[in-house]
């Protein structure tokens, strides 16, 4: 996978776009250096998330036992799932807008720096798959991996100058149009899922095995 395909996953699963409402919802009552805090633990918290998935998804995916081309087959249809609910579902804002205003009313849970904001708006189960099966240490080098590591902390700055910036963004594209950025970017991933799919099925097929 080239670095141009590299950042496209990243940034289709990551979605800094989509997190724009997110941050207007769960920040609307805060003074401006309060939001720039937030923005600034939900970037570090989501780019630690990764990272960790990053250096030891695989470690534990081995110890397990399972074999890559499997867990690569199991997350492409857990990536197109998720592409499915990015596409005909509720939008990424609108479903975890609604998760911060539960937890506003109940004045309780984590920050919400942490929840919804790092995970799951940017480092997004879908976002955890995906960093794990660009970074196979058996087809990927170490050099490789740290530029994905580094796509990955690119596209996570991307996000946090759309949270500092997301006032002017969303006055500019709306709720609606944020909304419709999400399931564009759903078909993006959709493809991207049929493809690693279809390459680990071509893997078995060549192989004769997992």
């Amino acid at each position: 996978m080239d670095l141009f395909e590299r950042f496209v996953t990243l940034w289709v699963v990551i979605d800094p776009i989509g997190t724009i409402p997110v941050f207007i919802a769960v920040t609307a009552a805060m003074s401006a250096p309060e939001r720039r805090k937030t923005a600034m633990i939900a970037a570090a918290t989501s780019a630690g998330v990764l990272l960790f998935f990053l250096l030891l998804g695989q470690i534990l995916i081995d110890a397990l036992g399972i074999s890559l081309l499997s867990f690569q087959v199991a997350g492409g249809i857990v990536l197109f799932l998720f592409a499915l609910t990015m596409i005909f579902g509720e939008s990424k804002p609108e479903s975890e807008k609604q998760s911060a205003d539960v937890d506003a009313e109940l004045d309780e849970g984590p920050s919400p720096a942490v929840f919804p904001l790092a995970v799951p708006s940017l480092a997004s189960p879908g976002a955890m798959l995906a960093i794990v099966l660009l970074t196979d240490n058996t087809t990927v080098s170490i050099a490789d991996q740290a530029i994905t590591a580094i796509v990955m902390l690119g596209v996570i700055a991307i996000a946090y100058l759309c949270m500092l910036t997301a006032g002017p963004i969303i006055r500019l594209i709306g709720n609606s149009g944020a909304a419709i950025v999400s399931r564009v970017m759903g078909m993006i991933l959709a493809s991207v899922a049929a493809d690693l799919v279809i390459g680990a099925a071509l893997e078995i097929a060549k192989t004769g095995s997992l």
